[in-house]
């Protein structure tokens, strides 16, 4: 057997570990990670996360300014925060989650705190699609709004149900019909 084949089988032993929620929580208050370090935990394993650039950050600031003139006190909205899920810790770039006086210092917000998500994206938008939205849904989270930058269209997804909303047309999350509000402000 070449040497090649044996690091190829060598490497396909290989176990990945993962974490609990508790144990990331652990390792964060033990200071194993550095402050800039941009990680979130997705199914039980650490991620890093992309850096973000102007436009994403532009994007961001923009929900944030759009969502709190027309929430007010009717939700918090928690920027680029973690939520925790049963094995993961994602930092959604927005979340819109219930009311608290102690603004979730006693743990994240958990699925039932969890009116809707956004995430934006442009470079991260395959796996945003293919990891993230499918995390959130089975979480059971009931809407998660992806601000797809690059096709300039709003994706909108609901458990079983996918809808795509461009320029010129008006949405309303689920939890607050009477909030419309139109895919030209999300986009800007």
């Amino acid at each position: 057997m070449s040497t090649v084949e044996n690091v190829a089988s060598d490497t396909q032993a290989m176990v990945r570990h993962r974490f609990s929620v508790a144990q990331y929580h652990q390792m964060i208050d033990g200071g194993i990670f550095a402050p800039d370090d941009r990680l979130e935990l997705i199914h039980g394993e650490l991620a890093r996360m992309s850096p973000i650039n102007r436009r994403h950050a532009a994007g961001v600031d923009r929900l944030v300014y759009l969502l709190l003139s027309r929430l007010g006190q009717k939700a918090r909205c928690r920027i680029q925060n973690p939520i925790t899920l049963a094995d993961s810790e994602p930092q959604p770039d927005v979340a819109v989650v219930r009311w608290r006086d102690d603004f979730y210092l006693a743990g994240h917000p958990t699925p039932p705190d969890i009116y809707w998500l956004i995430e934006v994206s442009d470079t991260t938008i395959t796996y945003d699609r293919r990891v993230k939205v499918p995390l959130y849904l089975k979480a059971g989270i009931p809407e998660v709004w992806l601000i797809n930058l690059d096709e300039d269209c709003l994706e909108v997804y609901q458990p079983g149900e996918q809808q795509v909303v461009r320029r010129g047309q008006n949405l309303s999350p689920l939890q607050f019909p009477e909030l419309v509000v139109s895919a030209d402000e999300m986009l800007g």
